[in-house]
């Protein structure tokens, strides 16, 4: 609201951050209503296509976050290692084109593993022990072969998750070699202040996810494997908006004139 309503803040990188604040509100609304209702009544039920709708939903978010954080990390790079040409690259066209073509991206690879878990026979037990629809849990209780669901699964993950973050690294290099030309320290510390918040949300974001998926399972127990991927469906949507705004000066700055103006 604050980055819409304030003209001061209508910049590529308020833009991107409003983006990550919808994809947060969205997400935790898919998710932690139905969780806190099974934590509040331990048990209860889900209709068949509103599992696949919710886990439609949550992969859509969380790979849409994947790419929108690697358009941020191209929007960092471009504002620190190539500063006269920012404005005529990354102008709102450029902006709105790159925010659609990771929605549509994120949703069309999650529709690809919805639609191949619709195919599957589930003729056996139906409890999800789990706290939502996630992929692994749905394919235990399929009595179907589920080998061509976790391939497609596997080859996605890559393209949502290895290949964005290898991106993110490479942009990172860049501004770090860019930043280590800096003569000056003060200078240094005042460019890499502009990226700080979003590496922080990189390492929290990226950290749970590896966390969750290359942490060996033979030594987890079954409440660990249960609670590891709220990491990154609730606790990370939930200190993503400190990040971006007890940390960021500009936000800080327009919540204060907005309380003063309050005042008078």
């Amino acid at each position: 609201m604050l980055i819409y309503y304030s003209k001061t803040l209508h910049s590529p990188m308020y833009f991107f951050l409003s983006q990550l604040s919808i994809s947060d509100i969205m997400l935790t609304t898919d998710i932690s209503p139905n969780m806190l209702n099974i934590v509040l009544h331990e048990r209860t039920s889900i209709p068949f296509s509103g599992c696949i709708f919710q886990y439609f939903f949550y992969s859509s978010v969380e790979a849409f976050e994947c790419f929108l954080l690697t358009v941020m990390s191209y929007d960092r790079y471009l504002a620190i290692c190539s500063p006269l040409h920012y404005a005529s690259i990354m102008k709102q066209t450029l902006c709105i084109k790159l925010v659609l073509e990771s929605w549509l991206l994120s949703c069309s690879m999650a529709f690809i593993v919805a639609l191949s878990l619709c195919q599957l026979e589930f003729c056996g037990p139906n409890v999800i022990d789990h706290f939502y629809c996630d992929l692994n849990p749905l394919l235990e209780l399929s009595c179907s072969d589920t080998s061509n669901v976790r391939m497609e699964a596997i080859l996605l993950c890559f393209l949502v998750l290895i290949l964005p973050f290898l991106l993110i690294a490479v942009s990172y290099t860049y501004i770090v070699v860019t930043l280590l030309k800096i003569s000056s320290f003060s200078g240094r510390l005042k460019s890499f202040s502009t990226c700080s918040s979003h590496l922080t949300v990189v390492f929290i974001f990226y950290g749970t996810l590896i966390a969750m998926y290359l942490i060996p399972k033979k030594g987890q127990s079954r409440t660990t494997s249960k609670t590891m991927p709220l990491l990154y469906t609730v606790f990370t949507p939930f200190v993503n908006p400190f990040i971006y705004s007890l940390r960021n000066t500009d936000i800080k700055e327009i919540v204060n004139k907005l309380v003063y103006n309050q005042k008078l």
